[in-house]
């Protein structure tokens, strides 16, 4: 059976994701070598946190994540782990995975940050890992920034909190969610039930 690896790389909140990852099928480890990487069939960035310091971390594995998504295996990011996708952010310096052009901005100061609780998603390009999943639902967020890509046709969904960011993207094998979808109910476990079908084939 396919079998995922969360990395830690000081991140919370690990445990509620692995469990919500095993209720729609798929089994989930944590860990925070390269190792593990090397072998699995799907890698979760998750996260809440500094976009510099959790470089830090992500630095002791970065080439086995990018040989990793080079060979095509499904690779999912959450929150600050989306961010961490792209080149860099606001935030603090370093650079980012950079799997995809552009970066991670602010949002506007007249808004409450971080934008934290239940917002909606509007669908503006169907993909495999939205599939039974409502336009206009809603999903859970803590973030004080979002991603800007270079390249709009990886948006598949947009929300809305003082501005119109990107709160779902894709990219081949590389899906990002700007909310968890561990905390996001029903909505948030179809996602991750669509992630586990799509490490199965």
């Amino acid at each position: 059976m396919p079998e995922a690896v969360i990395f830690d790389y000081g991140a919370g909140n690990l445990l509620s994701l692995k469990i919500a990852l095993e209720k729609v099928g798929l089994p989930a480890k944590i860990r925070s070598t390269p190792e593990p990487l090397e072998n699995a069939d799907a890698i979760v960035l998750p996260g809440v946190g500094n976009f510099s310091a959790a470089l830090e971390k992500l630095n002791t594995i970065r080439e086995t994540v990018l040989e990793k998504v080079e060979s095509g295996i499904p690779f999912l990011g959450i929150c600050l782990g989306l961010q961490l996708l792209f080149e860099g952010s606001e935030e603090g310096p370093g650079s980012g995975l950079g799997l995809f052009e552009g970066k991670t901005i602010r949002l506007p100061d007249f808004v409450k940050v971080p934008h934290m609780g239940w917002n909606t998603l509007n669908i503006v390009e169907e993909t495999k890992i939205l599939e039974g999943v409502a336009d206009e639902s809603y999903v859970y967020f803590v973030h004080s920034l979002y991603p800007l890509p270079v390249n709009r046709k990886l948006v598949c969904t947009e929300t809305h909190y003082g501005t119109t960011f990107a709160s779902t993207i894709v990219g081949k094998n590389v899906f990002g969610t700007q909310f968890h979808p561990e905390k996001s109910g029903e909505t948030g476990l179809r996602i991750l039930k669509n992630f586990a079908r799509i490490v199965a084939k």
